[in-house]
C-alpha cells in the first residue's frame, strides 16, 4: 500500500491563500486600510484650450509703461469682409484675457490716441505691449489776472489742415483743468469766455508721455443790461435787449429784466424794447470790469 505524500505547512499555507473561493462560499471582509487616500483634491481648472493674453501699454519715445486712463478691448478677427466681433474688455492698465484660440485684434484707447495690434494664438500665454504716441493739454483761463470759473469758459480743440487752423474738431466744451490726452501733434485751441464774443485762441504742442499746461487771457467783463425809469430804480420786467457792435453786427440778444452777458473788451451799442419804444445807449466795455448798464426812460 503506498504511503500518503506529505505536503509541509509553508506549501499547504500558500496553496490556502491563492486558492479560489468556492461558488456561494464567503469570504471575510478585509480589515479598513489605514493608507491614506492618493486621489488629489479637487480643483477648478480654466477651460479647456484657452489662451491668455497679458496685455500693457508704454509711451512710444522712452517705453514708460501707462498706468491709468487705458480702455482695452479685444476683438475676435474673422478676416475677409466680417466685421470684428467684441470678444473681451477692461479699462485695467494691464488686463490678462484668457480666450479660445484664434485670430484677435487688441486696442488699447487713451482718450483720443490709441494703438491697435493683430495676434494669432493657439495655445500657451503670450505678453503684448502696445506703444502709444500720445500726451495730454490742460487747459484754463483767466481775466485780469484772476482765473474764470470752470463753469463760466470752456474749450474746443482742432486739428489743423493745411491753412485752416480749425481743419477738424477733436474735442468741444472742454472744462477748465479737464486732461484731454489726445496723440501727439499740433493742435488749435478756442477759448470762449462766457456764451458771446470773448474768444481766445492758441496753438499748442502735445508731446508724449507730457502733459502741456496752458492759460489763455481774455479781455472781458460781464455787463448787466437794464431798462429803469431812473437811475439805480427797478429794471422793467419783460424788456427785449440786443447789444451790437458799432457796425451793426449783432452780438447778444435776450428778454428779461435784467440779463448778464460777457463781451470781449470794446465799445458796443444797447438796445432796450418795451412797451413798444426802443431806447439806446453806447458803452464800453473795459477788461476785468463787471457792471450794470442802464438805460435811463425818464418817466
Amino acid at each position: 500500500m503506498p504511503r500518503p505524500t506529505r505536503i509541509p505547512l509553508a506549501v499547504l499555507a500558500a496553496l490556502m491563500i491563492v486558492a479560489p473561493l468556492a461558488p456561494g462560499q464567503a469570504q471575510d471582509a478585509a480589515p479598513p486600510s489605514t493608507i491614506p487616500s492618493l486621489t488629489a483634491p479637487s480643483v477648478p481648472l480654466p477651460p479647456a484650450g484657452d489662451i491668455t493674453i497679458h496685455a500693457s501699454a508704454s509711451y512710444a519715445t522712452d517705453g514708460k509703461p501707462i498706468r491709468s486712463g487705458l480702455q482695452w478691448r479685444v476683438y475676435e478677427d474673422r478676416g475677409g469682409t466680417s466685421e470684428p466681433v467684441l470678444a473681451a474688455r477692461s479699462t485695467e492698465p494691464a488686463p490678462s484675457f484668457n480666450l479660445p484660440p484664434g485670430n484677435y485684434i487688441i486696442h488699447a484707447a487713451f482718450g483720443f490716441a490709441g494703438a491697435s495690434k493683430r495676434v494669432t494664438v493657439q495655445a500657451g500665454n503670450i505678453i503684448e505691449r502696445l506703444p502709444i504716441s500720445a500726451g495730454a493739454l490742460r487747459l484754463a483761463g483767466v481775466v485780469s489776472e484772476q482765473p474764470i470759473p470752470p463753469g463760466q469758459i470752456s474749450f474746443s480743440v482742432y486739428v489743423p489742415i493745411g491753412s485752416n487752423s480749425e481743419g477738424r474738431l477733436v474735442l468741444s466744451d472742454a472744462r477748465s483743468g479737464e486732461l484731454i490726452r489726445l496723440p501727439e501733434g499740433t493742435y488749435h485751441v478756442v477759448s470762449t469766455y462766457g456764451d458771446a464774443n470773448s474768444i481766445m485762441r492758441a496753438d499748442l504742442k502735445v508731446e508724449t508721455g507730457r502733459v502741456t499746461e496752458a492759460t489763455l487771457h481774455h479781455r472781458a467783463a460781464t455787463v448787466t443790461l437794464k431798462l429803469v425809469a431812473a437811475p439805480g430804480g427797478e429794471a422793467f420786467a419783460g424788456t427785449a435787449f440786443s447789444v451790437l457792435t458799432p457796425g451793426g453786427d449783432v452780438i447778444r440778444e435776450a428778454i428779461g429784466a435784467f440779463p448778464s452777458v460777457t463781451l470781449a473788451e470794446g465799445e458796443y451799442v444797447f438796445i432796450a424794447r418795451h412797451d413798444g419804444q426802443v431806447y439806446t445807449r453806447e458803452f464800453k466795455v473795459e477788461s476785468g470790469l463787471n457792471r450794470d448798464i442802464e438805460i435811463v426812460t425818464g418817466r
